[in-house]
């Protein structure tokens, strides 16, 4: 016997099937994910590179403010810089270790693909940074970073951003010339 359904129960069925749209299509930023970015200081001929792989640990709750919903996270990264040397005979390559605690901002109420970041942490690196174009007195670092994005796939679990991310030690040491890195970062959300 074929099975007919009712319009109350058709109506139901695409009622059902609008929510679970409408709940796949709030992105999820409290998941823990990974990522790789590689990015660029440019100096003519004289550009620092680095490559960095990170992890993504949200912390606190999701809130919104004024339409928008904002969340909390750690950032905990390893990067490689690699310059030429300041007499340009080769390339000296630095490691870093940094955290940063930011802050999420997606657009129409946490529906909308796109999404505003910023954040402030701390970095130390293995020696002084030191280019023919910049010479860091310190190995700690602080660093600031904004980003603006948009997350992929059924359930917004990989993400394209572009960042610009700042390095300095605030003046604790003079000389304190800093380092501005344009990045492209792949975030993947488990």
């Amino acid at each position: 016997m074929p099975n007919k359904k009712t319009p109350c129960a058709k109506v139901l069925l695409c009622a059902g099937l609008l929510s679970l749209s409408a709940a796949a299509s709030a992105f999820e930023d409290r998941a823990p994910a990974f990522y790789f970015d590689a990015g660029r200081a440019p100096h003519n001929d004289t550009s620092t590179r680095s490559l960095t792989i990170g992890a993504v640990l949200p912390w606190g709750q999701q809130d919104l403010v004024w339409g928008t919903q904002v969340t909390a996270y750690a950032d905990l990264f390893l990067s490689q810089w690699r310059t030429p040397k300041v007499d340009r005979s080769g390339h000296h390559n630095y490691s870093q270790l940094g955290a940063i605690a930011g802050w999420r901002f997606r657009f129409e109420e946490g529906a909308s693909p796109w999404f505003f970041e910023a954040g402030l942490g701390i970095t130390m690196m293995n020696d002084r940074y030191q280019s023919p174009d910049r010479s860091f007195s310190t190995r700690f670092q602080f660093t600031e970073q904004l980003g603006v994005g948009r997350n992929f796939g059924a359930r917004g679990e990989h993400e394209l951003s572009l960042r610009i991310q700042h390095f300095s030690n605030a003046g604790i040491r003079k000389p304190n010339p800093g380092e501005n890195f344009y990045k492209v970062r792949y975030l993947y959300r488990f």
